[in-house]
């Protein structure tokens, strides 16, 4: 399952969202695009907990940089090394191979509160 927040990050996990369940975090296809080309990304430690909302990362663009928010409460897990090497990774699979960070829910209620795909997209859209 696929969720979406309002900062044009996306979650990714299976199943039903719970308490201490990985799930997967990387920028939308939308904001890469909005982006350009990235040449940097600054990704959490291992360990760290963040609330929702929360800036998590930092992601660098010969256009501008960004903040990379947390979709929900949680605990970073992994951190993708390949992208800290190959940032354009974001550019061209952003919801592959460039994911940013895993995280353990911490509040797995949050999700409900993000976006799936359609309504994102009527988001977006605004």
């Amino acid at each position: 399952m696929i969720k979406f927040s309002n900062e044009h990050v996306w979650l990714s996990f299976e199943g039903e969202p719970t308490h201490g369940m990985t799930a997967t975090v990387g920028i939308t296809p939308h904001a890469q695009d909005t982006l350009g080309d990235i040449v940097f990304v600054d990704l959490p430690a291992i360990g760290a907990s963040f609330a929702q909302a929360s800036v998590a990362g930092v992601v660098e663009s010969v256009k501008a940089a960004a903040d990379v928010h947390m979709p929900v409460d949680g605990e970073i897990s992994e951190v993708n090394e390949d992208l800290r090497a190959e940032p354009s990774l974001a550019n061209t699979d952003p919801q592959g191979a460039g994911w940013f960070f895993k995280i353990k829910l911490s509040d797995p209620a949050q999700v409900a509160g993000l976006f799936d795909e359609a309504a994102y997209e009527a988001f977006r859209s605004q």
